[in-house]
């Protein structure tokens, strides 16, 4: 989390937050336009971590991921490579986000670079997972999701979740743009939601350039959603599942996590969530991001110590999950000893739950909750000192916005 209060909101290009793009270009009223809109892919949040980590050497090995994190309209055949400087690549995955099916590739000889291999399929949002070492044996990550493009050439909205997944109880219907939307009401008119639970579901504009859909209370598990978009004739459609109820509640003070699915607790885990100095935010939060291992740098948030060093910078934190695009994370622990879980908030805003390093150890709780935890689950956090009201916008915490005010929000309600 950004403890300068720098809080970053809006949508995140996250693993299984975006998916098939929408064909609305003349709804909105403006030609192709790339992410961004200045013909660069927007940047992913950067991470935080923890303060309590412990103080290692930054890996000299430097690894790029092309396209860069956050691309849409990536070419069908296109080769997604990884390359990296002052080291060799050990190992290198890319997989479809919705199917869990992994794309072959190729790991050149002198380890200095990857390739995929074959064509992508159309609308699929993929992730890619980079591990590198530099000559001293010190091991740097890296990771990008990009989305492909759609059959046609002038799609300018991204639907998430993806066609075709399985997702938790809290996941909402987003619909981004990468420009500003004018005339809201014509677009919104254009897309329904529905799902086969009943529930009436309503949209609301976050921002001029994301629309999102959610029912009242979080979706009926076992259901199916269908999102259906019509434009000039031609209609296009999304159908995705809600899988079982899982609803975590971290509580600051008692510095427990109670995982609650399908109405019964099925464990509770100690935890380290923000120190009196970077409190972890309260509310209600949704799992947007899955990462084996990821990088947080205190560096990339403003985070540094007196003498202008990173606070942190710890290379792979295992089982890190994203809670907010400002950069809140549950994530594994392994520096701290065990004598804080459950006992001491510590991080810069982060919940921490104590793994082994590099996440090997599948019995530590870290490892436990990520197997179990699935893009779409709720996050609560409560009794944490932080003042700050959670924005709805700050990755997919809709669900912070009473139903009063998100039904106002939608023109066409």
């Amino acid at each position: 989390m950004i403890t300068a209060r720098k809080r970053r909101t809006g949508l995140v290009t996250a693993a299984g937050a975006l998916g098939g793009a929408l064909a609305l270009t003349a709804l909105a009223g403006t030609s192709n336009a790339a992410t961004g809109g200045n013909g660069a892919p927007t940047p992913a949040p950067a991470a935080s971590g923890d303060h309590q980590a412990a103080a290692q050497d930054a890996s000299d090995a430097r690894i790029e991921i092309t396209p860069a994190q956050g691309a849409h309209h990536v070419g069908t055949h296109d080769p997604v490579k990884v390359t990296v400087s002052d080291g060799k690549l050990t190992k290198v995955t890319m997989t479809a986000v919705a199917t869990g099916t992994e794309v072959p590739g190729t790991l050149a000889a002198d380890g200095l670079s990857w390739t995929s291999n074959g064509p992508l399929e159309r609308a699929t949002t993929y992730q890619v997972a980079a591990e590198a070492e530099d000559a001293k044996g010190r091991s740097a990550t890296q990771n990008a999701t990009i989305s492909t493009l759609s059959p046609a050439n002038d799609f300018i909205g991204h639907v998430s979740p993806e066609d075709g997944s399985t997702v938790g109880v809290g996941m909402p219907v987003t619909v981004g743009f990468d420009k500003a939307i004018g005339d809201k009401a014509a677009v919104e008119s254009r897309i329904q939601v529905s799902s086969s639970s009943g529930q009436r579901v309503v949209g609301h504009w976050l921002n001029d350039e994301r629309l999102d859909f959610r029912p009242e209370n979080y979706w009926k598990p076992g259901s199916t959603v269908t999102v259906t978009l019509q434009l000039h004739g031609l209609q296009k459609r999304v159908t995705f599942k809600i899988g079982r109820s899982q609803i975590s509640t971290v509580d600051a003070k008692t510095k427990r996590m109670a995982v609650v699915r399908d109405g019964r607790t099925i464990r509770t885990i100690p935890i380290s969530s923000g120190s009196p100095e970077h409190p972890t935010y309260n509310g209600r939060m949704v799992i947007s991001e899955k990462y084996r291992q990821i990088h947080m740098a205190g560096a990339t948030v403003g985070l540094l110590d007196k003498n202008g060093k990173p606070a942190y910078d710890i290379q792979a934190v295992p089982h890190a999950m994203r809670l907010t695009a400002s950069g809140t994370f549950i994530h594994g622990n392994y520096w701290a000893p065990d004598s804080v879980f459950g006992k001491v908030n510590t991080s810069h805003g982060c919940v921490g739950l104590k793994d082994a390093r590099n996440g090997r150890d599948g019995r530590q709780p870290a490892a436990w909750f990520f197997d179990n935890s699935m893009i779409g689950d709720v996050v609560i956090v409560k009794n944490s000192a932080d003042k700050t009201t959670l924005a709805p916008d700050n990755g997919l915490s809709d669900w912070n916005m009473p139903w009063s005010e998100w039904v106002a929000g939608s023109p066409t309600s």
